[in-house]
């Protein structure tokens, strides 16, 4: 069961970002917005009406490319469905929450510093002869120590608090600048840690880290695949916000879900033109995926129901397409859609994953809004986009020196 929130913290937060946009549209969604806040009396509009409106306001800031914006309200619709604490959102737009949760966070960066500084200290005593190869060694062994310590699930597990999940989501979600770290306390661990920092380029930095970040989102698909009992739910946790496994035509995921009363999308995409992409996702386990009749190989029955099934989400969105303009500011005219389906290592009856890849080209070249993709296919593409990327920054030239 959903828990609903809203205080008079977001209806101050609301009226701020108000006056952060000058777009018409944006704006028109956000006075909704604080219309609904505005007419329950002590409650600020707390329900599935406030989170709607909340969620129009930032796809309407992504079709405008306010992108900061609709993060902002993102937010605001997390914390009103219950998913995100008080705590959080004023950590991110009240400059006093900000500026104490940082102090802490500061105070505690410095004391992993000054901890780091120790055991730098102890390395160059023991391996005079140290360089940045062995420090950065030494905190990945570290790192990876790390891998042992575990909440738990289950019997003998922890159960937190609300107390203290709360605090866990503060740390989860703040962005922090650590400034003024303190200095190394010798000149051996000093030298060390200046080999390890110089010369970063932070915008390649920022490349590497959005990689890394894709990598990890990358594997954690490709585990919820392998795993037979994974539920639609949970591929579909891995791939929210993950547009890009999809391909370069897709802008971003749209916040909103649902455009008609019978229709829920399980991940609708913006195309570069405005246009709207439906990607509905089944289960990787599926037996008959494929199946031979007669000697010949066809889609079996489950890809068929969730073709249908997305044709009757484009037809629904057809019909309704002015209205969904209209209110939501996307054009489901002509809207197209992707089925993720099944996996060949799952397919029964010793057909092989080339006569799976056939079999769905064969099945595609007849539709024209709609292609059925396996998951190895999406795992496959991805992969390959990544690997190009990799490829992009370790051949990317440098710089010339000057003369």
């Amino acid at each position: 069961m959903a828990t609903f929130r809203s205080s008079f913290t977001l209806l101050c937060m609301v009226e701020a970002a108000r006056e952060l946009t000058e777009n018409a549209a944006v704006r028109n969604r956000i006075e909704a917005v604080l219309r609904i806040m505005g007419s329950l009396g002590g409650t600020y509009g707390k329900g599935k009406p406030l989170v709607n409106a909340l969620e129009d306001v930032a796809q309407e800031a992504i079709l405008h490319e306010d992108l900061v914006l609709a993060q902002r309200f993102q937010r605001f619709a997390a914390y009103a469905r219950g998913e995100l604490f008080l705590e959080i959102l004023e950590n991110y737009y009240d400059e006093e929450a900000r500026q104490r949760s940082e102090e802490g966070l500061r105070r505690m960066a410095a004391l992993g510093a000054e901890r780091a500084v120790a055991a730098l200290d102890v390395l160059c005593r023991d391996k005079r002869d140290a360089t940045a190869v062995d420090a950065r060694d030494l905190f990945r062994g570290i790192a990876r120590s790390a891998d042992h310590l575990g909440i738990g699930a289950g019997e003998g597990g922890i159960r937190l608090s609300s107390r203290q999940t709360r605090r866990l989501q503060q740390y989860g979600h703040m962005e922090l600048v650590l400034r003024g770290l303190p200095g190394p306390t010798s000149a051996e661990a000093a030298q060390l840690m200046s080999d390890v920092l110089a010369d970063v380029d932070t915008g390649l930095l920022a490349q590497l880290l959005e990689l890394r970040a894709r990598q990890a989102g990358l594997a954690a698909l490709r585990a919820a695949v392998d795993d037979p009992d994974s539920s639609e739910n949970t591929l579909h946790a891995c791939l929210k916000n993950q547009e890009w496994i999809f391909g370069g035509a897709y802008v971003t995921e749209l916040a909103r879900r649902q455009y008609t009363s019978d229709t829920i999308l399980d991940i609708p995409l913006l195309r570069g033109d405005g246009s709207l992409h439906v990607v509905e996702l089944k289960r990787a386990n599926i037996k008959d995926l494929v199946i031979r009749r007669s000697g010949h190989l066809m889609l079996g029955a489950p890809p068929h129901h969730a073709v249908s099934q997305a044709q009757n989400y484009l037809r629904s969105m057809d019909e309704n397409r002015q209205a969904i303009l209209a209110h939501h500011g996307v054009d489901a005219r002509r809207a197209s859609a992707t089925v993720v389906i099944g996996h060949p290592r799952y397919v029964i009856r010793n057909i092989t994953s080339q006569e799976v890849a056939e079999t769905l080209r064969t099945y595609n070249t007849h539709t024209a809004r709609i292609e059925v993709i396996t998951y190895e296919t999406l795992l496959e593409s991805a992969t390959r986009m990544l690997a190009l990327s990799s490829s992009w920054q370790d051949s990317a030239p440098e710089e010339e020196p000057e003369a």
